[in-house]
Formats: structure tokens, sequence, C-alpha cells
């Protein structure tokens, strides 16, 4: 996918006035959970995203532990200046549910397999994959 069409639908689906908003949620967003995925599942959803944003999933800091859902949202709002829990979980629902449509259901399910319960909601799924 081109950058210009990922940060077009994220922007789209964030409700962002601009595509530099658009790209800071998906650079937070996207580092956090690469932080919290890894092995295949990991190489196969960063071929599912821009170049840019892939190397942010595959160079990710290192979670000391796993973050159940709600604690992921509080760690988006701390890297996000300005940002509240509410409005990083817009951020959070905005950049996964662009990137749960491009991983598909297959992928999704494997990479929600490795996360704590509750991250369906935040890839937009309103039901368990």
């Amino acid at each position: 996918m081109r950058t210009d069409v990922f940060l077009k639908r994220v922007q789209e689906r964030g409700q962002y006035p601009t595509t530099q908003e658009a790209d800071r949620a998906a650079r937070v967003v996207l580092g956090l959970l690469g932080a919290h995925v890894v092995g295949e599942e990991r190489a196969e959803l960063a071929a599912c995203v821009p170049e840019t944003y892939a190397l942010i999933l595959l160079n990710p800091l290192r979670a000391a532990e796993p973050l159940d859902a709600e604690r992921f949202v509080r760690a988006t709002a701390a890297w996000i200046e300005g940002a509240t829990e509410q409005t990083a979980r817009w951020d959070v629902g905005a950049v996964l549910s662009v990137v749960a449509d491009e991983a598909g259901p297959d992928l999704l399910r494997r990479l929600l397999l490795q996360l704590p319960p509750g991250y369906d909601l935040l890839f937009g799924r309103l039901e368990p994959v």
C-alpha cells in the first residue's frame, strides 16, 4: 500500500484535519503495537503497511510486559502531546481499523492470539475474530 493511500484512509477514519495528524497517530500506535507482536505475524503485518510504518513495526522499543487494551490506550495517550485517553482511543481505532482491513481476517486472528483480550475492539472488530 502506498503511503499517501494509507494516510488518507487513517485520516478519514480518524476524521483528522491533516495527514500530518494521521501520520502522528500511525507512528505512535504502530510503534506500540510492534512492541507487542512478534515473529512471522509481525513481519506479515509489516508487509501490509507502507515501508515507513513497516520499519516502525519491525524496530520498536521492547515492551517490559504486555499491555492490556486499556493500558495500550493509556500508553498511546502518553506518547501523543495533548492527548487524553478518549482521544487516544480514537487514534488507536483509526489506525488499527485500517491495519485490520489490510491484514485480512486470518492474519488479524493470529495477531489477536498474541495480544491480551480486548484488542479486537481496538482493531474495530465488534465480534471476536
